[in-house]
């Protein structure tokens, strides 16, 4: 590899890292201490476990980068290991909730230990390649983790969280909801971009594409309360065979969070218990009840690689670019993301300034969508970081687009995120597609 002794270069390193770790304590500022060490499902995590797993991870990363590396305790180790076999045998996440060792304390204790360790190795050195695209990997999995944290402070906590930032919710513009048509042939699937990405949005490729129509918003709570109550959740006629088994186990009946009150929906988020706004995109469905929908109403989930065409592609002039509005990174202006601070979905038609050049609205931001593509490696693939990503290639399904809990550095229109068809305790909403 080329060494790079840019200082410039390194400067960035430490400034995205400090960046990076301060928006993690950022989010669990305001917690008590009690907050930390709840475990309130099987599939969430202690606030504890999540700020020790992000500095435990730089410990993995330089440990493949220098050989003579020293863990910083067996016991943290042990804890924090979320399932790298190749660094033991991974704690598990169901009973993360009930090992009170080590203390929230000596977690912090530990997280400001490894900040230490990761800024004396970049400025000790000069940095070949294969060394910055590993530590930049570990800026994105913090990111992933501060997503995932946002998933799992709702669930703790919903209204009782007090975030540090909050913003002003935007005014939408009013949009007419259609779908519009995107012309087929082949398309380059995959990033095609200069900075960062993940393995798996690698290699770029070419496929093949029908013509297709697209809506130019997400599914909205309105359109999605037709759908409950036309008696989408009692009829079999609508669900896959696993998901109307998933509908009668679970007792589904409406989207996760949502209750009704008095014979009228609400919905316990972030910002309390509060009335179905009709307007926001429809949040917390598994893939099941996406697909339920789709068949309901007469239409399908897009592919990935429909949807990434319609978010980036640019007829006209015939380029693809990194995001639906250009090469530009994201903005508020543009995409509900964390650092917009909203804390909830955007009503559509807040962000016009976002569209792609195909009219569509909100495909970055807001809500991850479901698509109908199995989640394995693209033509070509070669693994980044052992059990990273290839160890999950078989039953999980991909979303694209990122959230509001999504951090700005971390989403790109090729960005493949991947869930299990009946997890919906992310911020998840899908659109609709159709042969055209």
């Amino acid at each position: 590899m080329t060494a790079i002794s840019d200082q410039a270069l390194k400067e960035s390193i430490l400034d995205q890292f400090k960046t990076t770790r301060n928006r993690t304590l950022e989010l669990v500022k305001t917690l008590e201490k009690d907050d930390f060490v709840v475990q309130t499902a099987v599939y969430m995590s202690p606030p504890k476990w999540h700020v020790g797993h992000v500095s435990w991870i730089y410990e993995a990363i330089l440990s493949k980068l220098d050989k003579n590396y020293e863990f910083y305790s067996k016991e943290f180790s042990e804890y924090l290991n979320s399932y790298y076999q190749q660094f033991g045998v991974p704690n598990d996440k169901g009973a993360r909730g009930i090992i009170s060792r080590p203390t929230v304390d000596e977690v912090f204790q530990y997280f400001n230990n490894v900040n230490q360790r990761v800024q004396n190795f970049i400025k000790s050195k000069e940095l070949s390649d294969e060394e910055i695209r590993l530590i930049t990997m570990g800026f994105h999995h913090e990111c992933q983790h501060q997503e995932l944290l946002v998933y799992d402070l709702q669930h703790l906590l919903a209204d009782q969280y007090r975030p540090v930032k909050k913003s002003e919710r935007k005014t939408p513009v009013e949009i007419q909801q259609k779908s519009v048509h995107i012309k087929g042939g082949i398309f380059n699937l995959g990033y095609n971009g200069s900075s960062f990405c993940y393995d798996i949005e690698l290699p770029e490729h070419k496929t093949y594409l029908n013509d297709y129509k697209i809506d130019t918003a997400p599914v909205t709570n309105k359109q999605y309360l037709e759908f409950i109550e036309d008696g989408g959740y009692e009829d079999y006629k609508y669900w896959l065979s696993d998901g109307w088994e998933a509908v009668k186990k679970n007792e589904w009946t409406s989207p996760m969070y949502w209750e009704k009150l008095d014979k009228e929906w609400k919905v316990r988020d972030f910002l309390g218990l509060r009335k179905i706004n009709p307007n926001e995109p429809v949040c917390h469905v598994s893939f099941y009840e996406a697909d339920a929908y789709c068949k309901w109403a007469g239409k399908r989930l897009p592919t990935e690689a429909e949807w990434e065409k319609a978010a980036c592609w640019n007829e006209d002039k015939q380029e693809k670019t990194v995001f639906p509005w250009g090469n530009e990174n994201p903005t508020d202006n543009r995409a509900n993301l964390l650092e917009s601070y909203q804390w909830c979905c955007a009503e559509i038609g807040s962000f016009p300034e976002g569209i792609s050049p195909y009219g569509c609205h909100q495909m970055i931001g807001d809500v991850w969508e479901w698509t109908s593509s199995e989640f394995i490696g693209y033509p070509g693939f070669k693994t980044g970081f052992d059990e990273y990503n290839d160890k999950w290639f078989a039953n999980q399904k991909v979303l694209r687009g990122g959230s509001f809990g999504t951090p700005k550095m971390s989403i790109r229109a090729s960005y493949r995120n991947f869930f299990r068809l009946d997890e919906r305790w992310l911020f998840s909403g899908f659109r609709c597609a159709e042969n055209a």
